[in-house]
């Protein structure tokens, strides 16, 4: 039963309890059946508190894009359930999931995915777009975003004007323009040279640090593991370190 409103969530306290902002419990995710079957999460469990910069770490197939699917609701597990602002997220409909989505988390993917005849300023603005935001706010929420990110100088160039560090920090800048509660990033650097990879990192602790976002990723970088606040790490669909 859907027991999720979007009035839950943006008047949830995360000061009046202990409750953790993503808690997966029993996570398993089959793809395909019988002899075909792959295994990708057996029984994964995790508990992240508000406020944190946390990765998760692992070898390509260790189950670490298939696990942060299933945290932004992406995608649902096979077995198990995810709990986002207290919250089961694992039975809600695909409506209601849509809207969590839109509203409240925010996501980043290695393509970039920006639209190629769009200025910066505009990725940005359609993202607010897709997520129902008053227009009348679009303006000063897009350039906030876009200063959080060091680009609002940089508003009224295209993606093919831009570098691919440029780039990413227009897709972040996208994902953070509406506020999310929940930043999820699959591996936002992995693109990207040593140097550039540790500025989005570096972007990504003044979010925490000055927003209160929340933000997961998927990496295998071990500098950037250095920098979180804590790192998961998944091996052939388990989570077997916490550090």
């Amino acid at each position: 039963m859907e027991t999720i409103r979007k009035t839950d969530l943006a008047l949830y306290d995360p000061t009046r309890d202990s409750d953790p902002i993503l808690k997966a419990v029993g996570i398993k995710r089959v793809f395909g059946r019988g002899t075909a079957a792959v295994h990708a999460l057996k029984g994964a469990n995790l508990s992240i508190p508000y406020g944190r910069l946390v990765a998760l770490k692992g070898r390509s197939g260790s189950g670490k894009t298939t696990l942060i699917n299933m945290l932004g609701a992406l995608d649902f597990p096979t077995e198990g359930a995810i709990y986002f602002c207290g919250q089961e997220i694992t039975t809600l409909g695909e409506k209601t999931r849509n809207q969590l989505r839109r509203t409240q988390m925010g996501f980043i993917f290695q393509s970039f995915a920006l639209m190629p005849l769009m200025s910066a300023y505009e990725n940005v603005e359609f993202g607010l777009r897709i997520a129902g935001i008053p227009t009348k706010q679009h303006r000063e929420l897009a350039e906030r975003a876009l200063d959080n990110v060091g680009l609002k100088a940089r508003m009224s160039h295209r993606p093919f004007e831009m570098s691919g560090g440029e780039q990413q920090r227009t897709a972040i800048a996208r994902a953070i323009a509406h506020r999310p509660k929940l930043l999820l990033a699959d591996e936002p650097t992995a693109e990207l040279d040593s140097k550039m990879g540790l500025q989005i990192i570096k972007i990504f602790k003044d979010l925490v640090l000055q927003e209160g976002m929340t933000i997961v990723i998927t990496t295998h970088d071990p500098a950037i593991m250095e920098i979180v606040d804590q790192v998961y790490a998944l091996e052939d669909g388990q989570i077997v370190d916490q550090g």
